[in-house]
């Protein structure tokens, strides 16, 4: 019972970290950075299973068995604010460091 209690708690913890922050209206951000645009997001395992998500990731020196969430590939950042639209997936990544060849520990985001 504790060791349930322990992942429920964590599970949220790690969720809580990517959520976006709403403060009124549209924004822009999220609480790890500017909402992305990705043109491809795939679960975990997709990604694994993936040859070109795993190059990507090798090279970007990110290691994809300790990433929770969504992998997003070709993301852009996204500005609400200014108007900004996307036509793929509009998410929250923990992890935008790559310059938008991949994105790590994705939520995705409802404008």
């Amino acid at each position: 019972m504790q060791f349930k209690l322990t992942f429920v708690a964590a599970a949220l913890a790690t969720l809580a970290v990517a959520t976006p922050t709403p403060r009124g209206g549209p924004s822009s951000t999220c609480s790890t950075g500017p909402i992305q645009c990705c043109q491809n997001t795939q679960s975990l395992v997709q990604a694994l299973a993936n040859p070109t998500t795993l190059l990507n990731a090798g090279l970007a020196g990110i290691v994809l068995g300790a990433v929770t969430g969504l992998v997003g590939s070709t993301c852009s950042p996204l500005n609400v604010a200014g108007g900004g639209t996307c036509s793929a997936q509009t998410v929250c990544c923990e992890n935008n460091a790559t310059g938008g060849l991949i994105s790590v520990g994705c939520i995705p985001v409802t404008l």
